[in-house]
Parts: structure tokens; sequence; C-alpha cells
């Protein structure tokens, strides 16, 4: 159960760096919205909450 988890937190984390610091071409990429601004910023913010819970997951399984 803890490598599963452990797992799982480690690619939350990856996941959620990767919305953060490409979010721009995914949105271009995926998306065909009007304000690219505003679903970059959202992309990101999930990117970062996504990230956070799989830190906390990483660091609570150690």
């Amino acid at each position: 159960m803890r490598v599963f988890l452990l797992l799982i937190g480690t690619i939350a984390l990856a996941i959620g760096v990767k919305f953060i610091y490409d979010a721009r071409p995914i949105v271009k990429k995926y998306f065909g919205l009007g304000d690219k601004n505003e679903a970059t910023l959202g992309l990101k913010m999930f990117g970062f909450l996504l990230s956070i819970i799989g830190g906390v997951l990483i660091y609570f399984m150690y």
C-alpha cells in the first residue's frame, strides 16, 4: 500500500510540475478557448494544487 501511494504521489507531483511549466503550450494545443490567459492561469493553479497533493503524499509516506 505504501508503494502504491508513493507511486501515485510521484505521478501527481510530476504532472503538476508539467502543468505549471508548460501551461501555455498545453492550452494552445488542446483548448480552443477565447481567453488563453485565463485558461493558462487555471491550468497553473490546478498544477500547483496537484503538485502540493503529490508532495504531501510523498512526505507522509516516509
